[in-house]
């Protein structure tokens, strides 16, 4: 089939899970036999390969500061991208079977919308999460929020087959009335095809482990008084607090605060090679985050045989992905006296929880897989085709 994915960021050049889920789609649709093409901003320099073999990649935009200083989606960026979108499909868009898009930013979906024909591609569209009415006007204010939960609801509207990567986000997909079937899926990376993938470690090191971005709802300075007071419980513990943005320098300041200077690092962004290491060899993967549309990283650290602590939230589908007390453990709240007391549960738990979350990622490998994910978006790409 001839495949169109949209998506305005391309890893490597910006690293996220939605970066890595469609990298990962675009290299296997095109090692199936799919000719593939691929929508975004240029984020690689002019001269040089985008670097995504048997894809065709096309920037149909400038390279493009996506955030403000303070950790938020710039508009802009979006805008410029749609525009992008809107003028490739309006000459192209009888090339392509399918249109394969994320939701947001939503300027992408509604150009190709706008300019489908009938019998043109039809539209299939992930849906990584929904924002609540709530959480709009607490991000853009009451005009900006309301006016986003609107183009949010208007993009359920349209006409599309629907992934979903948690029920959380699947349920309210449908109570904003989408229009067309809603699929959940649940494995977003071919770790199957990862050769660093080894026997777990049984006796790990006493490092806690975070990785993501420091942005303002991945909460990552709660990390660092949750680490000193499990600490107080447990002097040989460490913290690595891979990943950069906004909220870095309040993670560095806290830290040397704390006077924790020896005992947790902030390397930044480092090579994924160096996180897989990392993840490998932790006592556990920490997340403080208040918003997830997934929780990949919890997937990674299981295949590793480290277990995970999550904060239980109302938006944060990552807690899907725990067995309280087989992969890990869900703090009841991102305070530092909550997450320590996780923390020092796995601790507690030793080398019985790692043997329990590697037994748990091999019963849940196949489900948790970028190939089952795909054997459900071939059948979606059949019946809209």
């Amino acid at each position: 089939m001839r495949i169109c994915l949209v998506y305005d960021c391309l890893y490597p050049h910006t690293v996220g899970g939605g970066e890595r889920w469609y990298r990962a789609l675009a290299l296997r649709l095109a090692a199936d036999g799919h000719e593939v093409t691929y929508l975004t901003l240029r984020q690689w320099p002019r001269g040089t390969e985008p670097g995504v073999p048997q894809v065709r990649v096309i920037a149909v935009g400038p390279r493009l500061a996506l955030y403000t200083g303070a950790g938020r989606r710039r508009i802009g960026p979006p805008l410029v991208f749609g525009l992008g979108v809107l003028a490739h499909l309006a000459r192209r868009g009888r090339d392509y079977d399918v249109v394969h898009t994320s939701s947001f930013p939503y300027f992408g979906l509604l150009a190709a919308a706008a300019v489908r024909r009938r019998g043109a591609y039809r539209i299939v569209v992930d849906w990584f999460e929904l924002w609540s009415q709530a959480y709009w006007r607490e991000y853009l204010g009451r005009l900006g929020g309301a006016i986003g939960w609107l183009v949010q609801r208007r993009c359920a509207g349209i006409a599309q087959h629907a992934n979903c990567f948690s029920r959380l986000q699947a349920a309210r997909l449908r109570a904003l009335g989408v229009n067309g079937e809603v699929d959940v899926l649940e494995g977003m990376v071919d770790l199957e095809a990862d050769p660093s993938v080894e026997p777990y470690v049984s006796e790990p090191e006493p490092v806690v482990v975070s990785a993501g971005r420091h942005i303002p709802e991945k909460r990552v300075p709660a990390l660092v008084p949750a680490i000193a007071a499990a600490r107080a419980q447990a002097r040989e513990l460490r913290g690595e607090l891979f990943g950069d943005g906004p909220e870095r320098p309040r993670v560095l300041a806290l830290v040397s605060e704390l006077g924790l200077t020896e005992w947790v690092t902030v390397p930044g962004f480092v090579a994924p090679e160096r996180i897989d290491d990392a993840l490998r060899h932790a006592l556990c993967l920490v997340s403080a985050s208040r918003r997830e549309g997934y929780g990949l990283v919890v997937v990674e650290a299981a295949s590793r045989g480290t277990p995970s602590v999550v904060v239980a939230g109302p938006d944060n589908a990552a807690t899907e992905l725990i067995a309280e007390g087989v992969n890990g453990f869900v703090a009841a709240s991102a305070s530092a006296q909550d997450l320590a007391a996780a923390i020092l549960r796995v601790r507690a738990a030793g080398p019985a929880l790692r043997a329990s979350t590697a037994s748990w990622y091999e019963a849940n490998a196949r489900r948790l897989s970028l190939a089952s994910s795909l054997e459900r978006i071939a059948a979606a790409y059949g019946r809209a085709a």
